[in-house]
């Protein structure tokens, strides 16, 4: 049945994810736009504190994981985001429903397997400059769209009982699309330029993870991986038009290789096995070469990206056979982001909190996960706009035995 399943939510979600609009931040004009994975809802309820090897949730940040893993699972999630966009002098609302992952994990002994589609970044913003009660000001409309998706496969191995490493291959790819309208008040004419990076590379990705008993039923996670920089070749076109002249002007800018910077992440928690989890986690990401030749701006620079978070879990009895909501887990986390932008000279920061909540299937070890994440990104300060976020999630985990010899015929 689970391979049904697999087959036609990868078919329906590859679709899908080409379509989508996975952000309505203004700040995704900048390089290849809003980064999206934040890793799979269990542990990004914790804010992406991932560093326990768990059996039945895939951690797709460090491919180390994927040796822990004691049944094939199958993982997808999705998100209703909600945002309040704020100046000094007013606010909109939007609104978005993006699909965040879908990835498969296979144990094979000692070995572990898993592969998946994930989109990477986006960008989707509506800008208004409106000054049309001007004669002869320029008023101009910028929009964008599209981002960058990626597959991946990744093989784990488990050198001791508590030790693992793993490393994954990453194929990135996308198309990003803006449009820039200008008009002159008292002028009919208007002028359409529309730039379209068709964008591909690859990446690779290591990691290793280690537990450790420490104290009679309390174990030591540790987890460590490692993002290699790599190039994002970037093939690009622009087609100008001038109202009232039939023929557009189209040419193709020199092609770009943009560079996607290195990234650490290192992690470490305590706790018991399916009781409870206290953890914390960092990521350091260089500041790459992200500009394309349509975004570039004087007033923006890129710095190193930093994440810092804290987060767990809680399981009241996991084996009760007599309370479901004693089998329930319970997470929640905090996070400090700078996002590696600087505008007006401004370091863009998001500050959150997540909170959710993991439901057993009865008679299976799938679950659903829903969460819940709330905070800000950036600031009303040097002319800026500040997004207040609620994003409401959810992922289904499916889990069942593949590869095993039946008994009876």
């Amino acid at each position: 049945m689970i391979k049904k399943i697999i087959v036609s939510a990868c078919l329906l979600i590859s679709f899908a994810s080409f379509a989508q609009q996975g952000t309505a931040s203004p700040y995704s004009f900048y390089g290849i736009g809003d980064s999206r994975f934040k890793g799979t809802l269990e542990f990004r309820s914790m804010a992406g504190v991932a560093v326990e090897q768990d059996s039945i949730h895939l951690n797709i940040d460090n491919p180390a994981s994927y040796a822990g893993l004691g049944q094939t699972t199958f993982t997808v999630g999705g998100t209703f985001a909600t945002s309040t966009l704020k100046t000094n002098e007013q606010s909109e609302k939007a609104q978005r429903s993006t699909f965040d992952y879908l990835a498969v994990g296979i144990p094979m002994g000692k070995f572990g397997a898993s592969f998946g589609l994930i989109p990477v970044s986006s960008v989707g913003y509506k800008i208004l400059n409106d000054n049309t009660a001007t004669e002869g000001a320029t008023s101009a409309q910028l929009e964008g769209k599209g981002g960058v998706n990626k597959v991946y496969f990744a093989l784990a191995y488990k050198i001791k009982p508590h030790w693992s490493v793993g490393a994954d291959v990453q194929y990135n790819f996308g198309k990003i699309t803006t449009t820039s309208i200008e008009a002159i008040t008292g002028v009919q004419n208007t002028t359409s330029e529309v730039n379209t990076s068709e964008l591909s590379g690859a990446s690779f990705n290591l990691g290793t993870m280690y537990q450790t008993k420490i104290y009679k039923k309390m174990s030591l996670f540790t987890s460590l991986s490692y993002t290699l920089d790599s190039k994002l070749n970037s093939d690009n076109t622009r087609v100008i038009t001038v109202s009232g002249d039939p023929d557009p002007y189209t040419y193709s800018p020199v092609s770009q290789k943009l560079t996607l910077p290195s990234k650490l992440t290192i992690g470490a928690g305590i706790g018991e096995a399916r009781k409870w989890l206290v953890g914390t986690s960092m990521i350091f990401q260089g500041n790459g070469q992200l500009s394309n030749y349509y975004n570039q701006s004087s007033n923006v620079q890129y710095e190193k990206y930093a994440k810092y978070a804290v987060g767990g879990y809680f399981i009241p009895n996991y084996t009760s056979f007599t309370s479901y909501l004693s089998r329930i887990t319970y997470r929640a986390g905090l996070k400090y982001e700078k996002i590696g932008l600087i505008v007006n000279n401004e370091s863009i920061k998001d500050v959150g909190m997540t909170l959710g909540a993991g439901f057993p299937i009865t008679g299976t070890f799938s679950n659903v996960n829903i969460g819940i994440e709330f905070g800000k990104r950036g600031t009303v300060s040097s002319n800026l706009v500040q997004e207040n976020y609620l994003n409401f999630s959810a992922s289904f985990s499916f889990n069942d035995k593949w590869f095993v010899k039946s008994k009876f015929n």
